[in-house]
């Protein structure tokens, strides 16, 4: 009876992180990027230079 506690316990582990893992794998995260709009002023924009 033991044996099968830690048998289901350790089943029950191993399913749980699969689930995890699926839903991780197809999340939000992988679909297309959308498009960000840049106005025309912002594309000519060059960064500051530092100099020491």
């Amino acid at each position: 009876m033991e044996k099968w506690i830690v048998v289901t316990g350790i089943w029950m582990m191993f399913a749980s992180c699969m689930v995890l893992f699926i839903r991780g794998a197809t999340g939000p995260s992988r679909n297309e990027l959308r498009p960000v709009e840049v106005k025309d002023g912002e594309r000519d924009v060059k960064p500051p230079e530092f100099r020491v």
